[in-house]
């Protein structure tokens, strides 16, 4: 979020690529690291770059993209998000096998290389000199902080109290750090955006099913294994059929958006996904490998048919000034959805309960509320909100 601030002052062009540089540092320092504290470090220094690159990606599709296929953008962006996810994990094992673990950190440099050649013909975006609220960044940062340090704690059942102190220390700092936003005409944190209701709605839902997704996701090694037994090359290659299908839904889903409602596709979406997560959930001892893959490809279906209309809906709802900071709200909103549910699973691993089909039904219980809270922008007052909206902005650009 304080990187999304920051393209909205200064240019999104200028964040993204000040990002990959950060990112392309991080790689080299971690690529040279000495021991395990330094390495992390130097992992500190990726992280910040890709939260730079990430904070203002989606405002970057939406300048490149006209508004009436805007969600075919965010569908073929979906597309290389899948396919990242799909080839990683087997070319990270590749690349350690033949060149070691430093290896890892070399591949990703001629990449970085020349996406900084392409990024000179990105759009370059209206830039604004106020002075940035470091202060409010700062506060952001403990915050956020104190949130994934909680979150890490609690996989270990022997540092409650870490937990819960870190807890409080979230929810306090938090609580001035919106409080302090409310009274601000360009927040961090768009506590303006949250306000709309298709905006929160959107939030909501991208949450839920990210936490639905990833509680899934952790747990769906240990159901295979019972299927197929201790084979982890088959596992992971039964896995790929999540992203696989992302491929294929993300794209069509994007099209779809831009011609049919949203909230409807969208909760299409979920709807699949929870059905996904339930005949996992129910499969039978016998199943061959096929019918797992099918199982799994359900799942990865339903998700990719989500995330697109989703954040078409997201975006659409955002002034354009803003669209940074709800690009960033969005990622933020996946992060912390994708850390909730890698706490349940830790939690529900801990009394055994994680490694059974207990998880799938509670994943598909996730799906379900995601997909109600996308039904909820057919509501009639959240479209006359959105109309509303869409006038009062169309009014406001013949001035600027």
């Amino acid at each position: 979020l304080p990187f999304s601030a920051l393209g909205d002052r200064y240019g999104h062009n200028r964040v993204f690529r000040a990002g990959q540089l950060l990112f392309l540092t991080g790689s080299l320092l971690c690529m040279v690291a000495p021991s395990l504290p330094t390495l992390l470090a130097a992992r500190a220094v990726q992280a910040a770059g890709s939260a730079a690159v990430l904070s203002v990606g989606i405002a970057l599709l939406r300048s490149i993209y006209p508004s009436a296929s805007l969600g075919r953008g965010l569908g073929f962006n979906g597309i290389l998000v899948a396919m990242g996810a799909a080839i990683a994990p087997s070319l990270g094992g590749v690349i350690v096998a033949a060149l070691g673990w430093r290896g890892v950190f070399l591949c990703p440099i001629p990449l970085v290389l020349g996406s900084l050649l392409l990024g000179r013909h990105l759009p370059r975006s209206a830039t604004l000199h106020p002075v940035y609220d470091w202060r409010g960044a700062s506060i952001y940062a403990v915050a956020a902080g104190s949130i994934a340090g909680a979150f890490s704690c609690i996989a270990y059942w022997w540092m409650p109290l870490a937990s819960a102190a870190l807890f409080g220390v979230a929810l306090v700092v938090g609580t001035v750090f919106v409080r302090r936003e409310l009274g601000l005409a360009r927040p961090i944190l768009p506590v303006d955006l949250l306000a709309q209701p298709r905006f929160a709605l959107s939030i909501s839902a991208a949450f839920v099913a990210f936490c639905g997704s990833m509680t899934m996701l952790l747990s769906l090694p240990f159901l295979l294994e019972a299927f197929v037994g201790d084979r982890p090359a088959t596992i992971g290659a039964l896995m790929m059929a999540w992203p696989l299908a992302m491929m294929v839904s993300a794209p069509l889903a994007g099209l779809l958006a831009d011609r049919m409602p949203r909230g409807s596709l969208s909760a299409l979406g979920m709807a699949i996904a929870c059905v996904g997560y339930l005949v996992i959930a129910t499969t039978p001892v016998d199943a061959t490998r096929l019918g797992l893959m099918l199982r799994i490809a359900m799942c990865g279906f339903g998700m990719g048919f989500f995330i697109s209309p989703n954040s078409r809906l997201l975006i659409g709802s955002t002034p354009r000034a803003r669209t940074a900071s709800a690009g960033g709200m969005l990622s933020t909103t996946r992060i912390l959805g994708q850390s909730s549910g890698a706490a349940l699973v830790a939690l529900l691993m801990q009394p055994g309960i994680g490694q059974g089909r207990t998880t799938p039904f509670i994943a598909a219980g996730f799906a379900l509320v995601a997909a109600l809270l996308s039904l909820g922008h057919l509501l009639p007052w959240v479209r006359r909100s959105a109309t509303i909206a869409s006038s009062q902005e169309q009014a406001i650009v013949p001035i600027i």
